[in-house]
C-alpha cells in the first residue's frame, strides 16, 4: 500500500497558487503548488505541454526557485528546486 519514498526531504500538502516564469521571463503559466518541501515540489497546470524542462517558479509569498522537471503527467509536474541542492 505505501509507496517507498522516495525524495530526500518528506513534503507537506499545500494550496498555493504559482506562476513558472520560462527562460527570458517572456512566457508565464499560473499554476498550484499541490505540496512542497525545501527540495521539491508538486505542481499542476492547465496542461504541461508548453512547461519545458526547467524554469522558474514563483510561490504566492513572493519566493523564487530555479526548477528541473523530475516527472510529468499531463496536468502535474514534480520539480526539484535547483537552489536548494547548492545550499
Amino acid at each position: 500500500m505505501d509507496q517507498e519514498e522516495r525524495r530526500r526531504q518528506p513534503r507537506t500538502r499545500a494550496l498555493k497558487a504559482g506562476r513558472a516564469i520560462l527562460a527570458g521571463g517572456h512566457s508565464t503559466f499560473d499554476c498550484m503548488i499541490r505540496n512542497l518541501s525545501p527540495v521539491g515540489a508538486k505542481v499542476t497546470f492547465e496542461s504541461t505541454i508548453d512547461i519545458p524542462a526547467s524554469f522558474r517558479l514563483r510561490l504566492e509569498d513572493g519566493t523564487t526557485h530555479d526548477c528541473a522537471v523530475k516527472w510529468r503527467r499531463e496536468r502535474e509536474l514534480g520539480v526539484e528546486f535547483l537552489d536548494a541542492i547548492a545550499s
